[in-house]
């Protein structure tokens, strides 16, 4: 029998290094906030509950969640009114999967809300994993070259994972260790509470780590092991400005991919920046310099550029639109609309009407 996953996604967090007033998980990647992505990577069968955890602007993060995240995921938010830490973050979200629960055994789920590279799949043979070998705990590793700023995983002579060791704790071998902990997670929830009461402050930070889970499981004789990941790029958090452009620069790589596989032609994929939420038919030819923002809906045979500026416009079957910037408008099947016209909202090209070049069209 499957059994049943409560996923807690951990969103609490300020983001000082990207600083802006707009909290960490909101900070958008290819049209959608980030925590987005993590939820999305989280959304599978077996999924019964999902507790988001917030924080600094909770109300703001709620929101934005309850506004966009898919219709098929139920989401539930607890406050995190004190950072104390990641450990801490997971024992707000406790009572609440108790409550969803309603005694049944499982497993606890729990991600970062800064990872948008995460793919579902990885998540789906994490869970796999985690069940087929009975462990308590399963957390997902990755090997990088630079492991600055990331907790090691130091495993046992049998190879199990003893301990995560954060950096500020850790001694200079340890930090030598290049295999680092994802923040990524299974816990057998029955062992979670338990286990989450022995985990004390005693550390840099004065803060409850998550990763001392390890060793209080490890330690009492329960089984806790490591899932390497073989794209370590997956693990990428984005904690400022540079990582969330590194981020978008990878998800607009798949974005592009992904379309080009279903039939779309791309003159040039390296400059041809498509949001995650457009659809495109097959045999759409999009010319390069092209930007598709927002909801933007475009139709088989059309042809787009060079240097389109499209946000949420509907473009109609072998429809020709130019050098044209324009915000939700209607383009028609088979029209024109040549370069440097500006099509503003609430703007219609009629099917098959042509658009004469610098025309600015308000209706």
């Amino acid at each position: 029998m499957t059994r049943s996953t409560f996923v807690v996604v951990l969103a609490a967090g300020e983001g000082t290094r990207m600083r802006s007033s707009r909290p960490k998980p909101l900070h958008h990647l290819c049209g959608r906030p980030m925590v987005l992505y993590v939820l999305d990577a989280a959304t599978h069968d077996e999924v019964r509950a999902t507790v988001v955890v917030v924080g600094h602007g909770a109300t703001w993060v709620e929101k934005a969640l309850t506004e966009r995240a898919r219709a098929d995921v139920h989401l539930t938010f607890v406050e995190q009114y004190e950072q104390l830490g990641t450990g801490h973050a997971v024992s707000v979200a406790l009572p609440t999967i108790e409550d969803e629960s309603a005694g049944a055994d499982g497993d606890v789920l729990i991600l970062p809300g800064d990872t948008p590279l995460l793919r579902a799949s990885t998540v789906g043979s994490l869970l796999d994993q985690h069940r087929q070998s009975q462990a308590a705990l399963t957390v997902l590793t990755a090997f990088v070259q630079d492991p600055s700023g990331y907790g090691r995983i130091v495993r046992d002579k049998d190879g199990s994972v003893a301990r995560i060791i954060e950096e500020r704790d850790a001694t200079s071998s340890e930090r030598a260790i290049t295999e680092i902990n994802t923040s990524i997670m299974v816990v057998r929830k029955s062992l979670l509470g338990p286990a989450l009461r022995r985990v004390d402050r005693q550390n840099a930070q004065n803060q409850y780590y998550l990763t001392d889970l390890i060793a209080v499981l490890h330690d009492t004789g329960h089984v806790t092991q490591a899932v390497l990941l073989e794209d370590s790029t997956e693990a990428q958090g984005v904690n400022d400005r540079l990582q969330l452009a590194e981020a978008e620069a990878v998800l607009r790589t798949r974005i592009n991919e992904r379309w080009m596989k279903r039939g779309v032609t791309m003159w040039d994929p390296a400059h041809t920046y498509i949001d995650a939420d457009v659809q495109l038919a097959p045999e759409v030819s999009l010319l390069p310099g092209c930007v598709l923002k927002g909801h933007c809906v475009i139709q088989r045979g059309a042809q787009l550029g060079p240097h389109a500026n499209l946000t949420d416009v509907y473009v109609g079957e072998n429809a020709k639109v130019g050098t044209v910037e324009a915000t939700r408008a209607h383009v028609g099947a088979d029209a024109t609309v040549h370069s440097f016209v500006v099509l503003i909202p609430g703007a219609k090209v009629a099917s098959s009407e042509v658009v004469a070049p610098f025309e600015y069209r308000t209706r």
